[in-house]
């Protein structure tokens, strides 16, 4: 393809709406652009590098014994309120009439049509297994679309769905895909981990989340430095430590009130009382579905939400707003205690040190570290104030007591005692085992071997496409532009004229564009009239893995000189034979 033909625009400057590298550079080298939030056009080297991706996919997922298909992007409202998941996604799920005032949505998954058209097509276990997968586009009105492709509304993902007769069938198609997604994931050049994982709004029984390391994933998962325990950060679990270091003030035989004047955070009141923050027992409250909930945490450590609402379990679950927190506690946000909330007849009371007479729904909900103590420092439900010696069974009553809290780096490992570590990551596929889940909600039934009708045992498989060519360029990015492997580069090579006024060297370029071409190469010949360092710098940016650049030297010393991008190294070769044969070995 000659570069005086192709669309290219690429920019200048960093675009300010990008905050992760990788979204700068996919906008500057001209792959993407945005049409609104959340929402990408496929500029031609984004779309060549995408199919290339999407390619390398088919690959294995044929290779596992899956069958490609493709399903409706529009789907009818009707059958997501039959799986009840119409609420479950609530906002996300983008919902419309047709004109003839029928409802409908664009999918955000499609577990419920990959059911339904199997319900319908297949009856007999002699069918089974199966497995049936498609490359398609997804929708979900997020709240706050970042980072690029990473967190988009429209993005490509690969789904895959097997069907089996029984648990033992299920068993063997999970671990066919696990399999596929490694040689897929090897195969880009990543540092990858499965981990254990939360089932989320797709359910089931069991699922792992494939995870790419990097600094600037917003994920985050643990790994045990010493037996190699992984998790989510929503998943992980970490030994619950006995709190021994709490301070001589705070073992006495009755609550005191400590003076802490403007001092709301744990890190203000900690440094005021010169106390360690692992002396604290902090009390956020929320606003749930099922009324209010007061949960509490070591002063160090942050609450879980998922771990939280799965204790409670609940779906929804917002921080209360201030002016509840105050009618609920009595004092501004940063000086609520557990404390004073009594129980009556499933509503609370607030008393002692509230002005309130408010009477609202609460839980009490402590993280399994409170309850191994007994003593602590907490808000005393009055500003400017906080109160020591707080303890549970005498002071204040708790509902549940839950590991509610994230783990820590330098936490323990529930498995090995080994000395847990919090890295940053990017989710680039999930599995789920998903059991009868879907089966059941939709009576989707085959007949087993002795004629009994029996629901279908499923499993679900992901991979975010658009987000994965996103954290190729994130992870293998270098100062001077993107650096993607050979595989997946919008072109494997570059042939660049330094001097399209000069006869020869134009000569030497386009037989060599002729030559590579029909050789199979995927090359990208620059031929535009500008600045041999305006087109070296462009062709960097794009991040094409080899360059060959024909400039006077080329005429003069009748050398030919190949660049290699990964390693910013050269190769010179004294004909053209030489230099086409390390092309293949490198290309091919």
């Amino acid at each position: 393809m000659r570069y005086s033909n192709f669309f290219i625009p690429s920019l200048k400057e960093d675009p300010k709406e990008a905050v992760l590298k990788s979204h700068k550079l996919l906008l500057r080298a001209g792959y993407v652009r945005q049409l609104s939030g959340g929402i990408y056009t496929y500029l031609p080297l984004g779309l060549k590098s995408l199919r290339k991706l999407e390619e390398i996919i088919r690959q294995e997922m044929n290779s596992a014994g899956a069958v490609e298909l493709s399903m409706p992007f529009v789907q009818p409202l009707e059958i997501w309120k039959e799986s009840g998941r119409d609420e479950d996604y609530g906002k996300e799920l983008l919902r419309f009439k047709d004109r003839q005032d029928r409802d409908f949505c664009l999918a955000p998954t499609y577990e419920e049509v990959i059911t339904d058209l199997v319900k319908k097509n297949v009856k007999s276990y002699k069918e089974l297994p199966l497995t049936l997968y498609q490359i398609h586009l997804k929708f979900r009105d997020e709240m706050r679309p970042r980072f690029g492709l990473m967190r988009a509304k429209e993005f490509i993902m690969k789904d895959a769905y097997s069907f089996d007769a029984d648990e033992k069938g299920l068993d063997e198609s999970y671990k066919k895909m696990k399999h596929a997604y490694e040689n897929i994931f090897k195969r880009l050049g990543f540092d990858f981990k499965f981990i254990k994982a939360e089932a989320g709004e797709i359910g089931g029984n069991y699922s792992e989340e494939l995870m790419v390391f990097s600094e600037y994933g917003e994920d985050k998962i643990v790994i045990c430095n010493n037996c190699g325990y992984a998790a989510s950060i929503d998943e992980a679990e970490s030994v619950s430590d006995y709190n021994d270091s709490l301070v001589e003030s705070c073992r006495q035989p009755r609550m005191t009130k400590l003076s802490t004047p403007d001092k709301k955070s744990i890190e203000e009141v900690a440094e005021y009382l010169k106390i360690d923050k692992t002396c604290f027992a902090k009390t956020i409250i929320y606003e749930s579905e099922i009324g209010f909930i007061a949960a509490l945490v070591r002063g160090d450590r942050e609450i879980n939400e998922r771990k939280l609402k799965k204790a409670v379990k609940i779906k929804n679950l917002f921080l209360a707003k201030e002016q509840d927190v105050e009618k609920i506690t009595g004092a501004p946000c940063g000086f609520a205690g557990p404390f004073g909330l009594k129980k009556q007849n499933g509503s609370v009371e607030v008393t002692d040190n509230s002005n309130s007479n408010n009477s609202t729904n609460i839980l009490i909900v402590i993280d399994e570290e409170i309850k191994n103590s007994e003593y602590w420092i907490t808000g005393a439900n009055e500003k400017d104030w906080h109160m020591a010696n707080v303890k549970h069974g005498r002071d204040f009553n708790f509902d549940i007591s839950a590991d509610i809290r994230s783990v820590q780096s330098g936490d323990k490992c529930v498995k090995c005692q080994g000395i847990l570590d919090v890295k940053n990551a990017i989710e680039l596929g999930h599995i789920f085992k998903l059991g009868e889940k879907y089966s059941k909600t939709l009576n989707a039934k085959f007949l087993d071997e002795k004629g009994e009708s029996k629901y279908f045992v499923m499993g679900c498989y992901g991979i975010g496409v658009g987000r994965t060519l996103q954290t190729l360029v994130e992870v293998l990015s270098d100062e001077n532009g993107i650096n993607l492997p050979v595989s997946v580069s919008p072109f494997a090579l570059a042939v660049v004229n330094l001097n399209l006024n000069d006869a020869k060297i134009t000569e030497i370029a386009e037989k060599i564009y002729a030559d590579l071409t029909s050789m199979g190469a995927d090359v990208l010949y620059d031929d535009r009239k500008l600045s041999a360092g305006i087109k070296l710098k462009d062709i960097d940016l794009i991040g094409i893995p080899f360059k060959i650049v024909v400039g006077n030297r080329t005429v003069k010393e009748n050398k030919y000189e190949l660049e290699i991008k990964k390693d910013s190294s050269k190769e010179s070769f004294d004909t053209l034979d030489a230099l086409y044969s390390r092309v293949k070995q490198l290309i091919f």
